[in-house]
């Protein structure tokens, strides 16, 4: 069997005599003259020839530059700089399956020891002895959590169709129901709320409701819900119907901004009705992508029903996740921020995201139609702004973003959840390693769109689909049901 390579640079330099005379191969040693790249990359079936290794890295490494520049891409919540060490270990680590607990029994400590961490970040009673797991992110521990539930309401003796109740959520929690056949109830906006409010619980729960899950910084709007104002709901519920019905907290994007810049904030363990929470260590825990926590109050909360175990060290360990093996870079590149930073380099960090937020906030507001909606305030929500338009200024939401799109920023614009769905809003996100100079940058961008979009004002609205714009949200290909109050449906 013959193997049909291409030439390496060094083999176009091979010679062939031709009437006794040493010619060199016509074949250039630049690569981009290689055979493999004057064709196109495959891209339908199972490529048949191989190609040499920097041939397919220049195909796949030009091809990206079509992506846009991640730190110009204000619509993600996730982590999109890391220093030069987290690199480091990242690489170091991308052999290490984190489920293989025996063969890498130190990155499975590291885990353990983070868990510990998360579950005293958050006030947990028992944060040495309690339960709580890695995952590839909040929405896989946003599951865990809303398992965790509906296997405590069963033992509880609960029968028929379970249901959880919430507010505009993240499309992981649409997912949760559909996947593992729970009712969502999700109550629409009214009035001019933006959340999920206390006195909307009541009507929605019932003997089957397995959790209430308030977002600790909600995806459309970066706003905090009202978890402790929630549970008090819930406590008022339950003296008078005997209802005790427990919380999960989506904490996916605030969990690890409150306890360092709005300490005060009442929304965690400390709430005896929350027994699970989640979050994204790749977004405001500043690891790299593919880090997520799901801790639970103590560990009677988790339902042994879920646990499995893994050889460890002769002996054996608890996993309970959806996915079995994955890396384990992740976890142990959060385990360095947890390390590098502390408290005091967390508070300090993530303050100075906020005071960028806040001059985004500020200056918009001098320079545009707009009215705020959240101003990066760390009492009220996570590191963003988020605004709509004032009045008619002669172009639409989706055209500024379409233009600032023109120069790599990508900034989402959205219509709001349930009952507001006429009400386009936009929303940036400010993550670790945007500085006040971007954002400088960004509102000339922005002023700059403005004048375009007075000159040339669009004959037809663009619309959402046109503009494009990932809003961190999805749409079912078969509708869900929509909510209804608990009280309706007896």
């Amino acid at each position: 069997m013959t193997m049909e390579l291409e030439p390496t640079p060094r083999q176009t330099h091979a010679v062939s005599t031709t009437g006794g005379h040493m010619t060199g191969n016509p074949e250039s040693d630049d690569l981009f003259a290689m055979p493999g790249l004057r064709r196109s990359a495959p891209k339908a079936g199972f490529p048949d020839t191989e190609m040499f290794p920097q041939v397919a890295y220049e195909v796949v490494h030009d091809e990206l530059m079509l992506d846009g520049v991640s730190r110009m891409n204000l619509a993600t919540f996730c982590t999109t700089w890391i220093d030069d060490q987290a690199r480091r270990l990242m690489a170091e680590s991308l052999d290490k399956n984190i489920v293989d607990k025996d063969e890498y029994p130190q990155t499975a400590e590291l885990e353990k020891r983070c868990v510990r961490m998360v579950a005293d970040l958050w006030h947990s009673p028992d944060a040495a002895g309690t339960l709580g797991t890695s995952t590839t992110g909040s929405s896989e521990a946003a599951m865990l959590g809303g398992l965790a539930a509906k296997f405590r309401w069963r033992q509880r003796g609960g029968t028929g169709m379970p249901n959880f109740v919430c507010g505009p959520v993240q499309v992981c929690w649409e997912k949760f129901a559909r996947y593992f056949d729970v009712e969502i109830r999700q109550i629409p906006l009214r009035g001019d709320r933006l959340t999920m409010h206390p006195d909307d619980i009541a009507a929605y729960c019932d003997e089957n409701t397995i959790m209430v899950v308030p977002t600790f910084g909600q995806t459309f709007t970066g706003l905090f819900e009202d978890v402790a104002g929630i549970s008090k709901a819930l406590d008022d519920l339950q003296a008078k119907t005997g209802l005790d019905i427990p919380i999960h907290v989506d904490a996916a994007s605030g969990g690890f901004l409150a306890p360092f810049c709005a300490p005060d904030l009442v929304w965690d363990f400390r709430l005896p009705r929350v027994k699970s929470i989640n979050a994204s260590g790749h977004k405001t825990g500043l690891a790299p992508l593919g880090a997520g926590w799901a801790i639970w109050r103590e560990a009677a909360d988790l339902p042994p029903d879920l646990i499995f175990n893994v050889d460890y060290l002769g002996g054996s360990m608890a996993t309970f996740n959806l996915n079995f093996s994955r890396p384990g870079s992740q976890v142990i590149t959060q385990y360095y921020e947890f390390i590098r930073l502390g408290r005091t380099g967390y508070r300090r960090v993530q303050s100075e995201i906020y005071r960028t937020g806040q001059h985004l906030a500020a200056k918009l507001t001098e320079i545009g139609p707009f009215e705020l909606i959240h101003d990066s305030d760390p009492q009220h929500g996570i590191a963003a702004v988020s605004w709509r338009l004032k009045g008619d200024p002669g172009f639409n939401l989706y055209e500024l973003s379409d233009r600032l799109r023109t120069r790599g920023w990508l900034i989402a614009a959205y219509p709001l959840p349930a009952d507001r769905e006429n009400e386009t809003i936009m929303r940036a996100l400010i993550r670790h390693g945007f500085s006040h100079d971007m954002v400088d940058l960004l509102l000339a961008d922005i002023v700059r769109g403005l004048e375009q979009l007075a000159r040339h004002p669009q004959s037809t609205p663009l619309t959402k689909e046109e503009a494009g714009g990932f809003n961190h949200n999805a749409t079912a290909a078969v509708p869900s049901k929509k909510a209804t109050p608990a009280k309706a449906t007896k």
